[in-house]
């Protein structure tokens, strides 16, 4: 089940465990973003709750941060994304993921969107 914030950020819970999730950005904001050419992603072991800053991602236009879309503790980062950050602009909904958290509150997935409900909010 992948659900989408109103930051353009995507949550995807992994089918092995119901508290085990990826996150990475939307088709959209690579768009926006241009090409890619740094991230910072966070410290495994991390803790963040939902909507704080848990990484950053620059472009050649632009510098952003990425929001976390659900409170949760960092458990691995996408250390092929920080070799190669232009993986979230060739594939942002799959090898380009940013990190995986396991979730604190599993019940704020319900606030986000689903596909239909983003594909409305994204221009």
């Amino acid at each position: 089940m992948k659900k989408y914030s109103e930051e353009h950020v995507w949550i995807a819970i992994e089918a092995s465990s119901p508290v085990l999730a990826t996150v990475g950005i939307t088709v959209h904001a690579q768009d926006v973003l241009g090409d890619i050419v740094f991230v910072d992603l966070p410290a495994i072991g991390a803790v963040f709750e939902a909507g704080a800053t848990a990484g950053v991602v620059e472009s050649v236009k632009a510098a952003a941060d990425v929001y976390i879309p659900a409170g949760g503790t960092v458990v691995e980062v996408n250390e092929a994304l920080r070799a190669d950050p232009s993986l979230a602009n060739t594939d942002p909904l799959g090898a380009g993921w940013f990190f995986k958290i396991t979730l604190t509150h599993a019940q704020e997935l319900v606030a986000l969107m689903d596909e239909a409900a983003y594909a409305n909010f994204a221009p």
